[in-house]
C-alpha cells in the first residue's frame, strides 16, 4: 500500500461506483457459477477420494458465497505455501480487516479470486484444476464466426508479407494495418466472462466480426496507436538485433485468439522478432488467460472439424448438432495452428508467467516490489497492457479526474519507468484517465451514461475504449 497513489481508489461501499454494484450482484453469480462447475465435475467422479474432496471445496465456495451476500469480515488466506498469502494477509491487516461491501474494490476482487484458488491449491486432487476452464472454452466455441472471419484475414495477410506485395510495404498500409490489428485486440476485450453473466451466444457474437469493429471505430476515445506505432517503427528501421513486445494478457478464448493474431502480424512484419506472452497463474478473474489456455487454444485449432462440430455438453443435452465448418474454414483454421505452432517452436513467442500479476495491489508498486520483473520488461521495445483489470491496476484503481494524463495516472510506470506502456482497454470500470476536459460530462450526459446521479456509468458496459500510451524515456 505505501507505494500505491495517494488519490482515493474506489470502493465496494460507494453507491456510484461499479464496485457497489459488482459486489452485490456480479460476484454472487460468479460464485455460483464456479459452485454448479465443481458440482458437475465432482458428480462425474469414479474416484472417491476426489469425489469427497470434491465436495468439501463445493462447501468451501458456499460459505464463501455466504460471507459475500451477507458482508462478513474478509479472513485471512489459507497458507497454501505461496509467498503472494502474507502480501494478502499483511494488507488485510493493514486495511483494518475489513467487510466484503466495505473496503477497496481492487483488492477485495483480487482477494476473492485468491480465496477461490485456495480452496483448490490446498486439495490434493484438484490442485491444478480451473474452475472456469468449461466456460472459457465454451465461450471461444461460440466465437466462432468471428474466429473462422479472422483466420481467413490472418492467411490472406500472411501470404501478402511473405510476396512482398506492394501493399504490404507500403509504408502508410503498414501504420493503417497495425492500426487495425491493435483494433482487432482491442475489441477482443468485448467478451469478458466475468461481465457476461447473462448475454446469449447471439449476444456474444455480435460483439464480434469486422462490422462490429468498424461501428465501434468511433467509440474509442483516447487513440494513441500511431505512438507506439512509430516505436516499433523506428526500432526496426534503426535495424536492431532483437525487437522485442511484451503482451500482458487479459482473456482466454477469442481474447488470446485475437492476441495470438496481433502476434504473428508483428513477427510476419518484422515489426518484433519476439513476442513475450505474460498469463496468470492461478484461475483468475473467471476468464483470464492461465497457461494451460495457450495448449487448450492451440489443441481447439490442431483439428477445428473435431472441436467446432461435436456437440458441447450443453447441446447433447439441448440434442442440438453444430453445422460443420466449410473446407476452406478448415484449412484456414489449420493454416493458424501450423503457424503460430511453427513460430512458438522455434522461440519468438514465449509463455513468462509471473506471481505479481495476480497480487493484490496496483501496478505502481512493479518497480519496489519486483525488480526484477520490472528490470526484464525494460529491455522490451513495447509492453501492451490488455484490458479492463491491468488498466485498473496500472492507475492505481483511482479516483482520477478523467481529464489527468494517462502518464500521470499509472506513476512509477510513467515516463522515466524506462517501460514504453501501451494500454487497450475497453471501458468496463469506473476509472478513466486522458479524455479531453469536459468529455466526461458529454458521455455522462447520453443515455445511460449516469446524468447527475454522480455515477460514471458510460465507462462500466465496455462500449468505449481508451487506447494510450506512455513513453518510459
Amino acid at each position: 500500500m505505501e507505494f500505491d497513489t495517494k488519490t482515493p481508489a474506489y470502493s465496494t461501499a460507494d453507491k456510484t461506483s461499479f464496485g457497489w454494484t459488482t459486489a452485490r450482484e456480479r460476484w454472487p453469480v460468479i460464485i455460483t457459477q464456479a459452485i454448479d462447475d465443481a458440482y458437475r465435475s465432482t458428480s462425474q467422479c469414479a474416484d472417491q477420494a476426489r469425489a469427497d474432496e470434491g465436495k468439501k471445496i463445493v462447501e468451501e465456495l458456499a460459505r464463501l458465497k455466504y460471507e459475500v451476500q451477507h458482508d462478513r469480515a474478509l479472513t485471512p488466506i489459507r497458507d497454501d505455501g505461496v509467498s503472494d498469502v502474507e502480501l494478502y494477509n499483511k494488507e488485510l491487516e493493514q486495511r483494518g480487516n475489513p467487510s466484503w461491501l466495505n473496503v477497496s474494490w481492487l483488492y477485495s476482487e483480487c482477494y476473492l479470486f485468491r480465496r477461490i484458488s485456495t480452496s483448490f491449491s490446498l486439495s490434493a486432487h484438484w490442485k491444478n484444476y480451473d474452475v472456469f476452464a468449461r466456460q472459457k472454452i465454451s465461450t471461444f466455441r461460440s466465437s466462432r464466426p468471428a474466429v473462422v472471419e479472422l483466420a481467413a484475414r490472418y492467411k490472406t495477410l500472411l501470404t501478402q508479407i511473405e510476396e512482398g506485395s506492394d501493399k504490404a510495404e507500403d509504408e502508410e498500409a503498414q501504420r493503417i494495418l497495425f492500426m487495425e490489428m491493435c483494433e482487432i485486440c482491442l475489441w477482443g476485450n468485448a467478451t469478458d466472462l466475468s461481465l457476461l453473466t447473462n448475454l446469449t451466444y447471439e449476444d456474444i457474437q455480435k460483439l464480434q466480426g469486422s462490422a462490429a469493429r468498424k461501428a465501434a471505430e468511433k467509440n474509442i476515445l483516447v487513440n494513441d496507436l500511431p505512438a507506439a506505432y512509430d516505436v516499433l517503427r523506428k526500432a526496426k528501421a534503426e535495424g536492431k538485433a532483437e525487437r522485442r513486445v511484451d503482451i500482458v494478457l487479459d482473456n482466454a478464448g477469442f481474447e488470446l485468439f485475437v492476441d495470438l493474431i496481433l502476434a504473428g502480424y508483428l513477427l510476419s512484419s518484422g515489426l518484433a522478432t519476439l513476442v513475450v506472452l505474460h498469463p496468470k497463474s492461478i484461475p483468475w478473474f473467471v476468464s483470464d488467460v492461465v497457461p494451460s489456455d495457450f495448449s487448450e487454444l492451440l489443441n481447439a485449432l490442431a483439428n477445428p472439424k473435431r472441436f467446432y462440430e461435436t456437440p458441447s455438453e450443453d447441446e447433447v443435452l439441448q440434442n442440438k448438432t453444430p453445422a460443420p465448418l466449410s473446407e476452406d474454414e478448415a484449412e484456414n483454421l489449420s493454416f493458424l495452428f501450423q503457424n503460430w505452432s511453427q513460430i512458438y517452436a522455434q522461440g519468438q513467442i514465449i509463455l513468462r508467467p509471473n506471481r505479481f500479476w495476480t497480487h493484490p495491489g496496483s501496478f505502481w508498486r512493479l518497480p519496489e516490489t519486483d525488480k526484477e520483473l520490472h528490470d526484464d520488461l525494460k529491455t522490451s521495445d513495447l509492453v501492451i497492457f490488455k484490458g479492463d483489470l491491468n488498466y485498473r491496476k496500472l492507475t492505481g484503481d483511482a479516483k482520477w479526474d478523467a481529464a489527468t494524463p494517462f502518464v500521470e495516472a499509472i506513476g512509477p510506470l510513467g515516463p522515466g519507468s524506462g517501460l514504453n506502456v501501451l494500454a487497450l482497454r475497453t471501458c468496463k470500470a469506473d476509472v478513466v484517465v486522458g479524455l479531453k476536459p469536459g468529455q466526461d460530462e458529454e458521455l455522462r450526459a447520453t443515455e445511460g451514461g449516469g446524468g447527475d446521479s454522480g455515477a460514471r456509468k458510460w465507462a462500466w458496459n465496455g462500449k468505449w475504449a481508451v487506447v494510450s500510451f506512455s513513453s518510459g524515456k
